[in-house]
């Protein structure tokens, strides 16, 4: 048996537009030269030239970032104080790692229009057409016009969402972990403060997120490549940073095939 990983999680650095201004990530790089003051902690005295090769000492960054940087799995927490209709809502650190290794479902929706608010009907379309049936805690992954705009000035806004009801469809099933390669699971702030605008109805803020109150489920964002996925036949490995009390944690996103 052969086994063939594709990578699923974007690259975190400083140059290209994954997030808006105020929350996008720093990284300091220092070359193995710059850290010979760091080498003096340990064994003072010792110059670049007496390094081995006068290499220097060790390569490192610094790195300033949010939970929500990169490519990460949101947490209960992270949509509301409490989830299932009650109960404290679960932080990163205590999201069952059984959630997080599972077989995967890819729902191409990459024709619908930026800012389209995914219904329970148009998922169950998709299931339809790929031919699969849901089964409890698949990771289903929403490939989004988003995946091909990583870098694009305007990726924050680009890609379809999923609602309240396209997200309680998934989770009513048994489903705990999800995904999409657009900036949020929710549709583009942007298009939705449009329609908060002309309505008034400020419940259509983050509806997708906000479904976890009902029932608790985790989400994956900003993935990448699902274009190289079929619909089905594959497993999502997607464990998240183990960071105490947060409401996310980066992971590196793989799907992974048994050929």
């Amino acid at each position: 048996m052969t086994r063939r990983f594709v990578d699923l999680s974007i690259l975190l650095e400083n140059d290209v537009v994954t997030d808006p201004p105020f929350m996008r990530p720093k990284i300091t790089y220092q070359a193995h030269g710059d850290t010979i003051g760091e080498l003096g902690h340990f064994f003072p005295g010792v110059t670049q030239e007496q390094t081995p090769d006068g290499a220097g000492f060790a390569a490192a960054e610094w790195v300033t970032l949010t939970t929500h940087n990169g490519t990460h799995l949101d947490a209960p927490w992270h949509f509301h104080p409490t989830m299932n209709g009650g109960e404290r809502a679960i932080t990163i650190d205590e999201v069952p790692l059984d959630w997080c290794f599972r077989p995967g479902v890819k729902l191409d929706f990459r024709h619908l229009p930026d800012g389209h608010v995914v219904t329970a009907e148009e998922v169950e379309a998709e299931l339809s057409r790929i031919g699969h049936d849901l089964r409890p805690l698949d990771i289903v992954l929403v490939n989004t016009a988003a995946g091909k705009a990583v870098g694009d000035p305007d990726f924050v806004n680009r890609g379809c969402g999923m609602g309240y009801e396209a997200t309680m469809y998934l989770t009513s099933r048994g489903i705990r972990v999800t995904g999409t390669d657009a900036w949020s699971w929710d549709a583009p702030f942007a298009h939705t403060a449009k329609k908060v605008a002309e309505t008034g109805d400020t419940s259509l803020i983050w509806e997708g997120h906000k479904a976890g109150r009902d029932i608790g489920y985790c989400h994956l964002e900003k993935l990448h490549n699902l274009e190289a996925l079929p619909g089905n036949g594959f497993t999502v490995s997607c464990f998240p940073h183990k960071i105490k009390g947060a409401s996310a944690g980066w992971t590196r996103a793989v799907a992974i095939f048994d050929d």
